[in-house]
């Protein structure tokens, strides 16, 4: 970590922002605050110098290719996204192709990012770009948000990253340097009191890099003491082994792998198979992500009767 990065805080009077809010028409503490904002974007920036990291998704502004890495990174850390990031533009390389692939080869490109509703969300996605614009992404942020799977965070990334557009967001790596920052000694901190300060520190000439290199130096301060766990919106990822969404990845797992199976195969496939995967199986009917077709499991069909089937339960 660079020496000045380490030495800003001590050198440089931390504002405490909830004084700041209560001031707002206080122009010595406006000065202040801005003074610290500047300081702060010297010290990312000199960061990001020395340690920026190389992401495949950084060297192009091409629209597609910034969405498909934005819905890969919902909930899923850089380092599982990388290796699937290159193979799945590879295998689906415009809007049009994704939304015209079947759920088995979506499914099969997709395994080992998890949370599979998001696959599907980005295929919808795909079919409403191709069909309302021409397969040109929008930049407007509400019709991106309108798009199934893209909330204001990733229409707001999608912007920056794909059309150089300033908007202020948060997620946690931005949460951990602004809590470092501005909030050292509190809890509870809220995306709320954080945003006027994001707002203000955004490089309105290069929002894009800003953005990468706030991002880089918060996984730096993450790393460290991870200062995002005093936000008020901080909440613990839930515990994958044994969980029900380990069993919906070992269903759809075996059926990707070998083809339809009997309600009776699937469960000697499928090993320890108990009440999660019961449930499992049950959302995955439900969702369409699998359907029951000549008593056989299948990904990506319709159920025979278009209703659930009996789920197995363990003896």
């Amino acid at each position: 970590m660079l020496a000045s990065a380490q030495r800003w805080p001590a050198e440089c009077p931390v504002v405490h922002f909830r004084n700041v809010s209560r001031r707002a028409d206080d122009s010595a503490s406006k000065n202040s605050m801005q003074a610290s904002v500047d300081a702060l974007r010297q010290v990312v920036y000199e960061h990001y110098g020395l340690h920026g990291r190389d992401l495949p998704w950084r060297k192009t502004h091409e629209p597609y290719h910034i969405f498909v890495s934005e819905i890969m990174l919902q909930q899923t850390q850089v380092d599982r996204v990388k290796p699937k990031y290159e193979s799945f533009i590879a295998r689906f390389p415009t809007f049009a192709a994704l939304a015209e692939a079947s759920v088995v080869e979506l499914l099969a490109e997709w395994r080992g990012l998890g949370y599979n509703r998001r696959a599907l969300a980005m295929q919808r996605a795909a079919g409403t770009v191709v069909q309302d614009y021409c397969g040109s992404l929008p930049e407007d942020k509400e019709a991106l948000m309108a798009l199934p799977g893209i909330g204001e965070y990733t229409a707001s990334a999608i912007r920056t990253f794909a059309f150089d557009k300033p908007d202020a967001f948060i997620e946690t790596n931005i949460r951990a340097v602004f809590i470092h920052h501005f909030f050292p000694d509190a809890n509870g901190v809220t995306d709320a009191e954080l945003l006027p300060l994001i707002r203000t520190a955004v490089d309105q000439e290069r929002p894009r890099v800003w953005y990468q290199a706030l991002m880089d130096y918060g996984t730096y301060l993450k790393r460290q003491a991870n200062p995002s766990r005093r936000s008020a919106h901080h909440r613990p990822q839930s515990r994958f082994e044994g969980s029900r969404r380990q069993a919906r990845g070992e269903i759809l797992r075996m059926l990707l792998e070998n083809g339809p199976l009997s309600p009776q195969s699937l469960r000697l496939q499928v090993r320890g198979w108990d009440v999660r995967h019961d449930d499992a199986l049950r959302g995955l009917l439900s969702e369409g992500f699998i359907g029951e077709r000549e008593g056989h499991y299948r990904v990506g069909c319709s159920s025979d009767s278009g209703t659930d089937s009996e789920v197995l339960t363990p003896p």
